[in-house]
Formats: structure tokens, C-alpha cells, sequence
């Protein structure tokens, strides 16, 4: 059964179509993978799932409800998480304080002892448990992402959108992410749905990938299908790099 249902979205800012017509399906319990180009449309969807930015038509349905409906203020509540591709914690505050902000659905953030053990907990599943009580500002940048998706994790969504969680990562960094989100999958019993550059990460992880080029889904299918997907092919490495 289908978790989310993206049906006929379309965005446009101004005279440029940045979304046409995108529909596509993420089962429950699954990592769907989101692909395509630089400027194929890929967070500009998540900003629309996620209300920062809004649909000029179509459907975002989430566990049975139009979150088009919804106030963008309530869509965390509602059971959807995001990371971004920027890390934006709060450089002078701790890192248990940090995670305390995301929590401020479910719970009061600060001062609060049930918000404090909810977010110790996203810590210590992290393995972050020894940093809580660090300022964030001086810690590696993969740490940093890290918290940032504890910070995600804390409000216990249904849904988690990974907006490029490999971006600035080393190689030994990815393949450690890669085996993270398949056990906070497990763990938090989630559907995971991931925009990615990084392909190597997306084939091992995802079991469907969807892409994106210009605004429209050009391709979906397992990981296999898609990359060897003539259309996925051309829209990565031109008509006559696909040839060759």
C-alpha cells in the first residue's frame, strides 16, 4: 500500500515549469531513491511535499490525506520529516539542544524532561549519545549531518525525505551512511524516500528509483531497470555519450 502518492504535481515559477505533471507511488516500509540532473526538479518536489513551497495543481497524499490541505506548519505533525542539503543547526548550542528543536511537535523543546529523554534516545541510536552535551560549532562536518538527522528523527515520522544526505561526505563516509539508513529504517519503522547525486549509494539502498529530468519522471523502476534505462542513460550523459 502506497504511503505517499505524488499525483499530478505541477510548480512553476514565473515562465519556468519546474514540476509537469509528476506522479509516483512510495510503498510503506520502502526506500525510494529520487534522481536526475542539476535542476531536474528533485528538491523542488520535497519542498512541495513538505509545504515550503506550493503545488499550482495536483495531489500530495499522504497515509490517505492531501497534504496540499494542510498547513505547512502541520505536516511534521502529520508525520513527515526532511533533512536539507545545506546543514542548518545552531552553531552555539549543544547538540542535545539542537535535537530538541525538532521535537517541538510532539513535546515542549526546551525544559521539558519528556523532550530531553526523546531526544537522549534519537542520540544514542545515532550513536551521538557521547556528544549531547557539546557545542555544535568545531565538530566534523559528517557529525553535523548526523545530528541533522537525529534532529529529523526526534518528532518520530512515518515519512523521512533525505534531501543529498551523502553531499560532503568522504568515500568511507557514504558507505557508512548507506548501512545508517538501512537500519533507521528498520529501527524507527520508516519510509524512506531519498534525493541523491551519489548513485552508488542510491543502488544499494533504494528499492525503487524514480528520475527526474526537466520537471518530468522520465524513468521508475528497481535499481537495475533504471540504470539501464535508455532515457536515464540520455538524460545523464547526452544523446551521444549514450550512443557511444
Amino acid at each position: 500500500m502506497a504511503l505517499l502518492e505524488v499525483d499530478q504535481v505541477t510548480r512553476r515559477f514565473g515562465g519556468i515549469v519546474a514540476l509537469s505533471d509528476v506522479s509516483l507511488e512510495l510503498e510503506e516500509g520502502t526506500i525510494g531513491g529520487l534522481i536526475g540532473p542539476n535542476g531536474a526538479g528533485k528538491t523542488t518536489l520535497f519542498n512541495v511535499i513538505t509545504r515550503m513551497y506550493k503545488a499550482d495543481s495536483g495531489r500530495v497524499v499522504f497515509d490517505g490525506r492531501n497534504l496540499l490541505r494542510v498547513r505547512p506548519t502541520r505536516v511534521i505533525r502529520a508525520g513527515v520529516a526532511r533533512t536539507f542539503q545545506n546543514v542548518a543547526l545552531f552553531p552555539s548550542m549543544t547538540v542535545l539542544d539542537n535535537v530538541l528543536v525538532g521535537a517541538h511537535t510532539r513535546v515542549r523543546p526546551f525544559g521539558d524532561r519528556t523532550g530531553k529523554a526523546l531526544a537522549r534516545e534519537t542520540l544514542e541510536a545515532l550513536t551521538l549519545s557521547p556528544l549531547a552535551d557539546r557545542v555544535v560549532a568545531g565538530l566534523p562536518f559528517g557529525t553535523l549531518k548526523q545530528i541533522e538527522l537525529a534532529r529529523a528523527l526526534v518528532s518520530r515520522p512515518r515519512l523521512l525525505l533525505l534531501d543529498e544526505p551523502a553531499g560532503g561526505l568522504n568515500h568511507e563516509e557514504v558507505g557508512e551512511l548507506g548501512g545508517l539508513i538501512r537500519r533507521i529504517r528498520k529501527d524507527f519503522d520508516l519510509t524512506v524516500f531519498l534525493v541523491e547525486h551519489h548513485m552508488n549509494l542510491v543502488m544499494s539502498v533504494c528499492d525503487r528509483v524514480h528520475v527526474l529530468n526537466f520537471g518530468q519522471k522520465i524513468a521508475e523502476g528497481t535499481p537495475a531497470e533504471v540504470r539501464a534505462d535508455p532515457a536515464v542513460i540520455q538524460a545523464y550523459l547526452g544523446t551521444d555519450s549514450a550512443a557511444a
